[in-house]
């Protein structure tokens, strides 16, 4: 056994790691607003207010319209999924380890990203909920939510995305208006494929890691700029040759970090999951 691992298994595992996190990791990475290849420990969103126009007199200066900037600082951490593979196993192993491997680091990677998402959302008090945690998704509970966002000027402009559990999934399947083709058409049944339908101009999508809590899941309904996410490292892999173990240990690293930019683009879906 050689003392290191050639240079071409080495890049094409690495290779092979960047797309699966792509392809299956994360669900919910390309659903929020990104900087990517951040240097330093933070970095700094900006929210931007809304800007009122006014009029002027004849030969008067344009009115200032003093656009207020607040500065939104998200933190990066460090996370880490490493494994080892013994040298003697695989050549006992009927199946392909290294893509085993390669998986299992890319979407535990994945997971963290959409925690770090999701806990973020989660930070948004109860003044943006849609109704309470006492019945399931119901049509009275999306419509509401549908409201706060039109009431708080939250664009309608193809970028809102709602992510909710299994069991809101199928409740929102015995709503008519989001399940039967007299109302959407036939091109856009959920019954076609479960991983995201577009509804009331929104990508709608269930997720498995939403906190549930006292019998509570909360969903989210948000516009993409409402939440931002920094990623100092993405998904690297590193692989080295331990002698005295006999072994390769795979190591999957990022470095990541997400944070709530404007959290009347957030509106809550707490549901009842029994």
């Amino acid at each position: 056994m050689s003392t290191t691992v050639e240079t071409s298994f080495s890049r094409h595992f690495q290779i092979e790691v960047h797309l699966a996190y792509q392809r299956m990791g994360s669900k919910l990475r390309n659903t929020v607003r990104t900087k990517n290849d951040i240097k330093g420990s933070s970095t700094t969103f900006q929210k931007v207010g809304k800007g009122t126009a006014s009029t002027k007199a004849r030969h008067g200066k344009v009115p200032v319209m003093n656009i207020d900037h607040t500065p939104v600082e998200i933190a990066l951490q460090d996370y880490y999924a490493g494994d080892w593979i013994d040298a003697l196993d695989e050549i006992k192993m009927a199946h392909d380890e290294r893509s085993v491997v390669t998986n299992a680091g890319a979407y535990a990677l994945g997971r963290k990203t959409d925690d770090l998402i999701i806990d973020a959302m989660e930070t948004v008090t109860s003044a943006q909920d849609s109704q309470d945690g006492t019945t399931g998704l119901t049509k009275a509970k999306v419509l509401e939510a549908f409201e706060m966002l039109g009431g708080q000027d939250v664009p309608d402009d193809g970028q809102r995305v709602a992510i909710i559990g299994w069991k809101q999934w199928s409740d929102l399947l015995d709503i008519e208006e989001f399940s039967n083709a007299d109302y959407v058409g036939d091109e856009d049944l959920p019954w076609k494929g479960t991983q995201a339908k577009r509804w009331l101009g929104t990508l709608w999508m269930p997720h498995s890691g939403l906190v549930l809590s006292g019998g509570v899941r909360n969903g989210y309904w948000y516009h993409k700029t409402a939440i931002g996410h920094a990623i100092g490292k993405d998904v690297k892999s590193d692989i080295t040759w331990h002698g005295d173990r006999a072994a390769h240990f795979i190591n999957h690293m990022m470095s990541q970090g997400a944070g709530v930019i404007d959290a009347t683009g957030i509106v809550r879906l707490p549901c009842l999951e029994s």
